[in-house]
């Protein structure tokens, strides 16, 4: 379809600008490849330097090659559909969360089956977030509560719950023990891991909060909001450290904004960030001024 064409024709202008290794390629080189899921991928994630790990409806998780597009590892165990995936950087630990309730880690190099399951939440789990030193874990869910886990004992340390706090995302604050997390209560909270408790919350949104994420100096972070008919839709830069305010917004979609990101950046990159909206859009950003790339 035209949308359709249109979202292939914006990924492919802006991915030919990044690459893991900073260095540009032709956007001509882009392939096809044969699909990984047997139905809609519902989350993807960066494992190693060439490697991603993705989870779909069909219930599986995927760990890809980007470079070749070849499937290296499949786990299946979940019950249900895969609502998240994520790993500790550089780790060859891959977990994922489901509409059962449940969540389950594999090893990249073990065997087929999950390596530690960690159940607790009432419904489906929509967080998901590991420490950098992959030691523990939180998970958020849609029953209002947040956990912490051991990641070797599979053993909870914690559970808090809020009312009407609907996660939608989590995501750790690189070298900090603070995670972000998006709720569809419209309000952005920082958690301090070390005790599960609520740090700071930021003023709330006019819109539901779909997503959040950290830059890699933990600085700031980035939330995205639900809409339609170009009202909300919106993403926002937080302040993490010093005034923790709003700092921005990026505007420019017309339906819900699904996801938002950091782009890897260096001397030769301009600060930037994507969004990716049901308007069948993907938006890359100029961090500093809003405008668009």
């Amino acid at each position: 379809c035209r949308a359709m064409g249109k979202l292939q024709s914006k990924v492919s202008f802006q991915t030919s600008k990044y690459r893991a290794d900073g260095c540009a390629e032709d956007a001509g080189a882009a392939q096809q490849q044969s699909p990984v899921h047997a139905g809609a991928v519902t989350s993807v994630a960066a494992l190693q330097a060439d490697l991603c790990v993705s989870g779909g409806r069909d219930k599986s998780v995927a760990v890809c090659s980007w470079r070749s597009g070849a499937v290296l590892r499949r786990f299946l165990g979940h019950q249900r559909e895969v609502t998240k995936v994520t790993s500790a950087p550089d780790s060859s630990r891959v977990f994922s969360a489901s509409r059962d309730k449940t969540v389950l880690m594999w090893e990249l190099d073990g065997t087929a089956g999950p390596r530690q399951h960690f159940p607790g939440h009432q419904l489906v789990v929509t967080g998901l977030a590991v420490s950098p030193d992959g030691s523990q874990l939180c998970t958020g869910s849609r029953d209002n509560s947040v956990c912490r886990w051991d990641t070797a004992t599979g053993q909870c340390l914690g559970r808090v719950a809020i009312s009407r706090n609907l996660v939608t995302h989590l995501c750790w604050v690189p070298g900090e023990p603070y995670l972000i997390q998006s709720s569809e209560d419209k309000t952005i909270r920082v958690w301090d891991s070390r005790e599960l408790q609520v740090a700071h919350s930021f003023p709330a949104k006019q819109q539901l909060q779909t997503c959040c994420d950290a830059s890699q100096d933990g600085r700031y972070c980035l939330s995205s909001s639900s809409g339609s008919a170009g009202q909300g839709g919106e993403a926002t830069l937080w302040d993490l450290r010093q005034t923790r305010s709003q700092v921005r917004e990026y505007k420019g979609h017309f339906q819900t904004t699904t996801s938002c990101v950091f782009l890897p950046w260096g001397p030769a990159l301009t600060p930037s960030i994507a969004t990716s909206s049901c308007d069948s859009t993907v938006k890359v950003w100029d961090r500093d001024t809003g405008g668009r790339e």
